[in-house]
């Protein structure tokens, strides 16, 4: 089954720029070595369960194949790049995709993926991603590895100068939610939930529940975050919720480090949240919910 969302995955022209840019917003950043079999290169923020991912070329002059993977990366980088895909976990994905199947929804086999961390550490993983008949950006992913030796690959997993422990919600801007909600819901194999008002991101969203995490879909109401997202880049992910251990500690750092003072608001929960613009996070939306 789908078990929750196991990284975001942000796509920049130049991966040390990346680094720079997110730890200035408080997160400890590490290179994440090469991807085998691929001309692409990463860097991992990990928390408690779940991780952060820059993506990009490791030379955007070398050639690719036409079609490829690789070259549709460098495609979206040449448009600027941002907020890509959200991965979502599974702890069986080949029963995940034959069920995905059964309803219709156009997958691939599960197919094998590794990555070499700087300390010489293989990581390995299975994954899935969406055909033609579902264009939508998420894929499907199983690791192989055990969480416990993943974490090692960072010097420091969870720590992080902003606060940040966990994943709690992605944002995915949408024209239509109620359309959206229906193809999200027959990939998922979930329900359908109802639409609520998202206050921060001013929109009409629905949430689903993927064990902690929330997988949000959301159509612009007024003028806000989803409504500039959606007119700057199409649809598409826009937005990463974190939960912090504390918000002035994390915005304490921010300001710090030369970013200007993160936007507050007030979610529909009534919580207090923060938001850094895409200018400051590589064309992501990146919030914070927490203790003061």
């Amino acid at each position: 089954m789908l078990t929750r969302i196991d990284h975001v995955m942000i796509c920049v022209p130049d991966l040390e720029r990346g680094i720079e840019a997110y730890t200035r917003i408080g997160f400890a950043i590490y290179p994440g070595g090469a991807h085998t079999g691929r001309a692409t290169h990463n860097a991992i923020a990990f928390q408690q369960d779940d991780y952060l991912e820059l993506l990009s070329l490791r030379d955007r002059d070398a050639p690719v194949a036409p079609g490829s993977p690789d070259a549709r990366l460098a495609d979206f980088l040449a448009r600027g790049g941002g907020f890509r895909y959200v991965a979502l976990q599974s702890d069986d994905l080949a029963a995940d995709v034959a069920a995905m199947r059964r309803r219709g929804v156009d997958v691939s086999d599960p197919a094998a993926g590794a990555r070499r961390a700087p300390s010489g550490q293989e990581l390995r993983w299975l994954a899935a991603s969406l055909g033609a008949g579902n264009p939508l950006p998420i894929f499907f992913v199983q690791h192989l590895t055990p969480l416990a030796e993943r974490r090692r690959q960072v010097g420091r997993a969870g720590d992080h100068p902003n606060g940040a422990l966990r994943l709690d919600r992605v944002y995915i801007a949408v024209p239509d939610v109620g359309a959206a909600g229906e193809i999200y819901g027959r990939v998922l194999g979930m329900p359908v939930p109802k639409i609520q008002r998202g206050a921060v991101i001013k929109a009409e969203m629905t949430v689903f529940d993927l064990g902690p995490t929330g997988l949000t879909v959301a159509q612009p109401a007024e003028p806000g975050p989803a409504a500039e997202a959606l007119a700057r880049r199409g649809p598409g992910p826009f937005q990463v919720l974190y939960r912090t251990r504390s918000m002035d500690a994390a915005a304490r750092w921010m300001e710090g480090h030369g970013l200007p003072p993160p936007v507050r608001g007030v979610r529909n929960t009534g919580e207090q949240a923060m938001l850094v613009g895409p200018e400051q996070a590589c064309g992501a939306y990146i919030g914070f919910v927490g203790p003061a």
